[in-house]
């Protein structure tokens, strides 16, 4: 990212990629807590963007956009902003709900974030949180990973997520399953098993995680839970199977949380799980931007194979 010239005072013009930029309020403090400023969110998405933008390039991607920090108000946006530059492709995909007043489907315009600018660009816009779908404009209707969402109920937390996250790598190292699992970069963890194959169904997917946390919740029923009341879910982990849906997003591996701190959602090693859970140390699985970044640059992409490796669900 380079200064491509003077803009207004509080403006300022980058050039990233080729493309021409124009940041605002690099000052704003949108993590209080701790002073991360706007400034520091764009540099982070443009430092992780060699290892992010491959996982969210040609999938609908919903906005989370907190223009006045963490500690006010959030919205959600899932139509990719009108004024957005003429370089940002879209991806139109018809909702499940329906305009109000008129008698047909709603079309979704999502954003597609294919670049380092494109990353630039959504930070400037304090969008701190980006949440993919499980599909690609290549076939929208399919999707390409199964995902485990490990929600806590208190007083469970990481480490007790990393212990179910464990059992099911058992079994899906079973079926001869790979997976890998990152940290939310909030208070749970997220299992993936890569597909990357045609044929699957949304359906199927679903199916198939509902199947295995129902499988778990049989033989740990002080650990595990499938059921979504919340009611359920005090000192258990939730294993949310509902995530593998046409219209349901997660939030994407390498995205800030909107958290006190400046948390991400970061892949990590098997080993490096097995070794929070046998500690319990909760804290060995939190990670804030700049941890994240060394540990790329280190270590490269953990989620790396989630894109390559291709598989089949059992029958």
């Amino acid at each position: 990212m380079t200064p491509a010239g003077a803009g207004p005072a509080d403006r300022t013009l980058v050039e990233v990629d080729g493309r021409e930029l124009s940041l605002s309020n690099l000052d704003k403090v949108l993590y209080p807590s701790v002073g991360f400023t706007k400034a520091e969110v764009i540099d982070y998405y443009r430092r992780i963007a060699p290892v992010m933008v491959p996982h969210l390039a040609g999938r609908p991607i919903t906005l989370k956009r907190y223009p006045n920090g963490v500690e006010d108000a959030f919205f959600f946006e899932k139509n990719c902003p009108s004024h957005h530059p003429d370089w940002v492709r879209t991806l139109d995909i018809e909702s499940s709900g329906r305009r109000a007043g008129r008698n047909r489907p709603e079309i979704v315009h999502y954003c597609l974030l294919e670049s380092p600018a494109h990353l630039v660009w959504t930070a400037n816009l304090a969008a701190l949180e980006l949440h993919p779908g499980l599909q690609t404009e290549a076939d929208v209707g399919r999707p390409t990973w199964v995902v485990f969402d490990l929600d806590p109920g208190a007083p469970a937390d990481e480490v007790t997520c990393g212990e179910v996250a464990l059992l099911l790598r058992e079994l899906l190292d079973h079926l001869g399953l790979v997976s890998m699992v990152k940290t939310s970069g909030s208070k749970g963890l997220q299992l993936y098993v890569p597909l990357n194959t045609p044929g699957v169904t949304f359906r199927d997917t679903s199916d198939f995680a509902l199947a295995l946390g129902g499988l778990l919740e049989r033989e740990r029923p002080e650990l595990v839970t499938t059921n979504m009341a919340k009611e359920q879910r005090p000192g258990r982990v939730f294993v949310d199977w509902s995530q593998n849906s046409f219209t349901k997003t997660t939030i994407a591996v390498y995205s800030l949380r909107a958290r006190p701190r400046p948390t991400v959602s970061t892949p990590v090693s098997w080993e490096e799980l097995a070794a929070a859970v046998s500690t319990g140390d909760a804290s060995s699985l939190r990670f804030e931007a700049g941890e994240v970044l060394a540990r790329v640059a280190g270590g490269g992409d953990l989620f790396a194979g989630l894109l390559t490796t291709e598989q089949q669900l059992p029958a």
